[in-house]
C-alpha cells in the first residue's frame, strides 16, 4: 500500500492551531458501515448515514490526519456553478444536473458550518474564472452562455476592470460569478470532523492495506487491527485504486501549492486588492489558480505530474516551487519582496472524459471518486446521496448524480503502466493551454 507524501508542509494546516488527531485503529472492530476516506465526500457519507440510521454504527477510517490529507491541501474553493477543467467541457455539458447538485452540496456545507460554528475562513466571495490570452476568451463566452441558459448571475469583466478588483494586470478577461465560496480547506475538514455524530467512530493514521469483499460483508485490515461490516462506502478519491477498485478508470495526479507570508500594511497598499478573492484559470493544467485570503496571503497553485506512486522526486517539486515563484513574479511585480512561506504537494483523481465514478460498485459496495479537482461541493453533495443511494432512501437528486455518466477507460494496461497514455493527457493539456500559463 503506497501512501500520499504528507510530509507536514501544507500550508493550509500550518496556519493553523495544533490539532490531535483521533487515534488509529486498535483491534478488531465490528461495525454497521465502513467509510473509507475522511474527504469531503467520506465525511459528508458518514454524517449522512448517522442522520438516516440513527441507531448504526459507522466506522470513518483514514489513512492520514484529517485536515492534512488530499481535501485539506486543495484551493479552498467551494465552488456553486459548473465550469470548465481543463479543456473539457463536459461539466458545462452536464450543466443543468450539476447545477441542482452544487447547490445543494453546498446549502449543506453552510449548514453544518452554521451548527457547529466552524471557523474556516468560510465567506461567499464569488469567483473570477481568467482567462491570459484573448483567444481563451472563446471559452468564457461558452461558459457565459451555459451560465444564462441557467439563470445563473455572472459579470463579463475586462482587463481594466479585473485589474481594479485583483490588483494584477495579467489576464485579458474573465466571468465572475458570485456564489462561489472561499475557505480554509484544511480548517473545513477539521470542523467537519470534529462535529461528527456520535455514532461516527473515526480513525486517523489508519491506513487500510487490503480489502476482503463478500457478498454479506467487507473485511478491511489494517497494521493493527481489523474492521467488519456488511456495507462499504469507498471515498479515498485516488487511492481506491491500490485495494482493486475503479481499475482503468481514474488516474493519481500529484497537484502543488504554495501559500505566501501574511502581506504586511504596505504590500497590500501595493497590491490595492480592497477584499479577498479566488481565480480559476480557464486551463487547469496549464493555468494557474490563485487566491488572496481574508488574512492577506497569496496562494499560488499550479503544476500537475502524474503519480502512480504518490510520491514525486525531489527535482521536480523543486522545479515546480521555482515555476510558482516565477507565476508569482509575472502577476504580482510589485510584490517581489513577498516571500512564499509554504509549499505542498496533493493527489487528486482525473477521469479522462470529466465524468466523476459514483454509485453501486457492487452489491454492498457504494462511492464515489474522480473528482478532477474540483472536490469540496462536488464530492461533499456525491458523498452524501452515495449514503442515500445505499440505503435505498429516495432522494430526488440522485437522478442527478446518474445522468453526469460514467469515466472513459482509460488506455490498456500496459500503456496505463508505463502512463503514456496520461503523460500523453498532460502534454496535451498543457500544450492546448500555453497561452494561459
Amino acid at each position: 500500500m503506497r501512501l500520499p507524501a504528507d510530509d507536514a508542509t501544507n500550508g493550509w494546516s500550518a496556519i493553523l492551531p495544533p490539532r490531535a488527531p483521533r487515534p488509529a485503529l486498535q483491534g478488531p472492530v465490528r461495525a454497521d458501515w465502513l467509510v473509507l476516506g475522511a474527504g469531503y465526500a467520506g465525511l459528508a457519507a458518514a454524517r449522512r448515514l448517522a442522520e438516516l440510521r440513527p441507531h448504526a454504527h459507522v466506522v470513518l477510517v483514514d489513512a492520514g490526519t484529517v485536515g492534512d490529507n488530499a481535501s485539506g491541501r486543495n484551493s479552498g474553493f467551494a465552488i456553486d456553478v459548473p465550469h470548465n477543467v481543463g479543456s473539457s467541457l463536459e461539466e458545462l455539458r452536464q450543466a443543468a444536473h450539476y447545477q441542482r447538485l452544487l447547490a445543494a452540496g453546498l446549502a449543506d456545507l453552510q449548514r453544518h458550518i452554521a451548527a457547529h460554528a466552524i471557523d474556516c475562513q468560510w465567506r461567499r466571495a464569488g469567483k473570477y474564472h481568467c482567462a491570459v490570452s484573448p483567444a481563451a476568451g472563446r471559452t468564457l463566452d461558452h461558459h457565459a452562455q451555459e451560465l444564462r441558459a441557467l439563470g445563473e448571475p455572472h459579470e463579463r469583466l475586462d482587463r481594466d476592470a479585473l485589474a481594479a478588483r485583483l490588483g494584477t494586470r495579467y489576464f485579458a478577461a474573465g466571468l465572475y460569478t458570485p456564489g462561489t465560496v472561499l475557505l480554509n480547506p484544511a480548517a473545513l475538514c477539521r470542523g467537519l470532523a470534529d462535529a461528527l455524530p456520535a455514532q461516527v467512530a473515526l480513525y486517523e493514521n489508519t491506513p487500510v492495506h487490503a480489502l476482503d469483499i463478500a457478498p454479506h460483508a467487507v473485511v478491511a485490515h489494517t497494521a493493527q487491527g481489523r474492521i467488519e461490516a456488511p456495507q462499504l462506502i469507498v471515498a479515498s478519491n485516488p487511492f481506491a485504486q491500490q485495494l482493486g477498485l475503479f481499475q482503468g478508470e481514474t488516474f493519481p495526479l500529484a497537484t502543488f501549492g504554495s501559500l505566501s507570508a501574511p502581506l504586511t500594511p504596505a504590500q497590500r497598499e501595493r497590491l490595492g486588492a480592497p477584499q479577498g478573492w479566488g481565480v480559476t484559470p480557464v486551463n487547469a493544467v496549464a493555468g494557474a489558480t490563485l487566491r488572496y485570503t481574508d488574512d492577506h496571503r497569496l496562494l499560488v497553485r499550479q503544476g500537475f505530474e502524474y503519480a502512480p506512486r504518490f510520491r514525486v522526486a525531489a527535482a521536480v517539486r523543486e522545479r515546480v516551487r521555482r515555476a510558482h515563484r516565477a507565476v508569482f513574479d509575472a502577476r504580482f511585480p510589485q510584490l517581489a519582496d513577498v516571500p512564499l512561506a509554504h509549499f505542498w504537494e496533493g493527489a487528486i483523481a482525473i477521469t479522462r472524459n470529466g465524468a466523476p465514478r459514483w454509485g453501486r460498485f457492487a452489491p454492498n459496495v457504494h462511492g464515489v471518486a474522480g473528482c478532477n479537482g474540483v472536490g469540496i461541493v462536488k464530492h461533499t453533495v456525491l458523498g452524501a446521496l452515495a449514503a442515500d443511494l445505499a440505503l435505498g432512501q429516495d432522494h430526488p437528486l440522485i437522478a442527478d448524480a446518474l445522468a453526469l455518466g460514467a469515466p472513459a477507460r482509460m488506455p490498456p494496461a500496459p500503456f496505463l503502466g508505463l502512463g503514456l497514455g496520461v503523460r500523453a493527457y498532460i502534454a496535451r493539456e498543457k500544450w492546448a493551454g500555453r497561452a494561459e500559463r
